[in-house]
């Protein structure tokens, strides 16, 4: 998998990425401050998904669930195209730290965002129950704002979703090919990553709220992270 030189250059990286780490620390703790104070924007956008009598009926959709399970193979072939460019630099005596640099941001990025904080920490001990576990929609937990940790769900909980910090992962991995393909990789990738985000929400499985903020805490992790690899 050929990656691009560094996302930044190294004259203007440092200020560029301090303004963009403060504005998703800033975007964290308003969509937070927002659904703390707004928490029934939560339940109205997924009851736009829920049916009375058939409940979230679109989580039954066979290509919604071929789109669910595609994020798995996306994210194994992309992992699986770096360690064997990796290799093939290793072997050809070619690897260079330019060659390097970014495959160790975008493997540290998924392992400490969505493998480490979401799924690691969050989602196992935060115990938000999802929202077809909840009254409103039909079961017997009660409705939980976010960052409350409960008893309500014993682990794989709803607060964050993994699903759409995997999705902002793979943004990332757009983000560095080569520069005559990125723009149209990251379009894409990006409608794609939305789809699997709003897929979430259809199904039952996240609220709104679940959504913004794995993406947000995600793009926050990569953004340090970009930060403290060193470029050169």
């Amino acid at each position: 998998m050929a990656m691009s030189a560094p996302l930044s250059n190294p004259v203007s990286s440092g200020a560029k990425s301090d303004r963009l780490i403060i504005a998703f620390l800033v975007g964290v703790i308003a969509v937070s401050v927002f659904f703390w104070a707004f928490p029934e924007v939560d339940l109205i956008v997924s009851h736009w998904m829920f049916s009375d009598r058939d409940g979230f009926i679109l989580s039954k959709n066979p290509s919604l669930l071929r789109l669910r399970t595609s994020a798995d193979w996306a994210m194994f072939g992309i992992v699986t195209l770096i360690l064997l460019s990796l290799l093939w630099n290793l072997f050809n005596g070619a690897l260079t730290w330019s060659r390097v640099r970014n495959p160790i941001w975008l493997l540290s990025g998924l392992i400490i965002g969505p493998g480490l904080i979401v799924n690691g920490v969050l989602k196992a001990h935060w115990g938000r129950p999802r929202p077809r576990e909840i009254d409103t929609f039909g079961g017997e937990a009660v409705h939980q704002l976010v960052w409350v940790i409960s008893d309500w769900c014993d682990g794989n909980c709803s607060f964050v979703s993994g699903e759409a910090s995997l999705a902002a992962w793979l943004v990332a991995a757009a983000l560095i090919t080569p520069k005559p393909v990125r723009l149209a990789a990251t379009a894409t990738t990006s409608i794609y990553a939305g789809s699997l985000s709003l897929n979430r929400i259809a199904f039952g499985g996240h609220f709104l709220s679940d959504v913004l903020l794995a993406w947000l805490i995600c793009g926050l992790v990569f953004l340090i992270l970009n930060r403290l690899i060193p470029k050169t």
